[in-house]
C-alpha cells in the first residue's frame, strides 16, 4: 500500500475523493492488463492480461486466480443485462458471451461480409445494446493477437442490436475508437480515440456523441484532449463525471469537459471500472499491475 498522489485541479474534486485511503497494488504479474469488470453478485473482478492470453479473477478472500487461458487475447470486458460477461477478443477478431455453463457464443465477427479488425471495448446500454469499438491494435503485431491487414475500410464503433443480433455501424469516423462508456442516462456516449499511440500528431481525445432512440448517434463534440498520453479505458459516476485512464494515471473530468483532478499512479493506466458493494472502489489495470482505490462518489449503474 502507497498513499495516493492527487492533483487538484477544481474544488469539486475534492468531493470525489478520499485523501486518507491508500492506494493497493493487487497484482503485478500482468504484461498488458486490461479490462476489468466487476461482479457485485459474486464478489470478484475479471481482468485482461492481454499478452500473456489470460482472463484473470481477484477476490478479496482468495486474491488471485486464472478465469480463463486461452483467451483469444481477450481485451476489453463488460456484462450484459443479464449479467453475463461480454468480451472482445483480439486473437479472433470477434465479440464474445459467455454463458452460464461457461460455454462461449459469437456475437459478432464480421460486418458486410468482412472481418472486424480488432474489437478492443464494449459496453452495455440500458436497453440491452451492446456497442463495442473497433480499432486495429490487435492485427498490427503479433504480440497482442495476430498479425494481419485490416478487412474493414475504416475503425468503427458498433453496436449489437438486443433483439435482432444484427450488428450496425453507428460511428465510422475515428481514426482508432477505444474506450467507450455511457452517461448514466444513456443519452450520451463517451468515445476515446487514442490513435497518437502511432502517430503524435494523431488524436488523443474523448469525444461526446449523443444517443438517438437508444440506437443511433447525433451530435459530437470534443469532451477533452488528454495530456500527457492517450486516453484509453473510461467510466462515468452516478454524478457524470468522466474519470479516464491517462499517460500520468486516472483524469477525471466534469461532464462539460473541465478537467477537475487527476489520481496519479507509478504505472502508465490503460483501463479502470468502478466495483466493490457500493461501486465506490476504483480498479485500476496499468501496465503490469492491477490497483485499488477507495473514492467517495459510486460509479453508474452498470449492467
Amino acid at each position: 500500500m502507497s498513499e495516493p498522489v492527487y492533483e487538484y485541479l477544481d474544488p469539486r474534486f475534492r468531493a470525489l475523493t478520499l485523501p486518507n485511503t491508500q492506494l493497493e497494488r493487487l497484482y503485478d504479474q500482468c504484461r498488458w492488463a486490461e479490462g476489468p469488470v466487476w461482479f457485485n453478485d459474486g464478489g470478484y473482478l475479471l481482468w485482461s492480461d492481454i499478452p500473456n492470453q489470460r482472463i484473470l479473477r481477484w477476490t478479496p478472500e482468495q486474491g488471485v486466480s486464472v478465469y480463463r487461458h486461452a483467451s483469444n487475447f481477450a481485451n476489453g470486458n463488460t456484462r450484459d443485462v443479464q449479467g453475463r460477461l461480454i468480451t472482445c477478443e483480439h486473437g479472433t477478431r470477434r465479440v464474445t458471451r459467455t454463458e452460464p455453463d461457461g460455454s462461449i457464443t459469437v456475437l459478432a465477427e464480421r460486418f458486410e461480409g468482412r472481418r472486424l479488425n480488432s474489437p478492443n471495448d464494449v459496453v452495455v446500454h440500458r436497453d440491452g445494446g451492446i456497442w463495442f469499438t473497433d480499432p486495429t491494435y490487435g492485427i498490427l503485431s503479433d504480440y497482442e493477437g495476430f498479425k494481419a491487414d485490416p478487412e474493414q475500410a475504416s475503425r468503427n464503433v458498433y453496436r449489437i442490436d438486443p433483439r435482432s443480433g444484427e450488428l450496425s455501424c453507428v460511428a465510422d469516423d475515428f481514426v482508432q475508437p477505444n474506450g467507450l462508456a455511457f452517461s448514466p442516462d444513456g443519452s450520451t456516449l463517451y468515445v476515446a480515440d487514442s490513435a497518437r499511440t502511432h502517430d503524435p500528431d494523431a488524436p488523443h481525445h474523448i469525444r461526446a456523441l449523443t444517443v438517438l432512440d437508444n440506437c443511433r448517434l447525433g451530435a459530437s463534440r470534443v469532451l477533452a484532449q488528454i495530456e500527457p498520453g492517450i486516453p484509453d479505458g473510461l467510466r462515468v459516476d452516478v454524478q457524470g463525471n468522466i474519470w479516464t485512464s491517462a499517460g500520468d494515471g486516472i483524469q477525471c473530468f466534469a461532464p462539460c469537459g473541465t478537467l477537475l483532478g487527476k489520481i496519479l499512479l507509478p504505472e502508465k493506466v490503460a483501463n479502470l471500472t468502478f466495483g466493490g458493494p457500493r461501486r465506490n472502489r476504483l480498479f485500476i489495470t496499468a501496465n503490469t499491475s492491477l490497483y485499488m482505490i477507495h473514492v467517495a462518489v459510486a460509479g453508474a449503474q452498470m449492467p
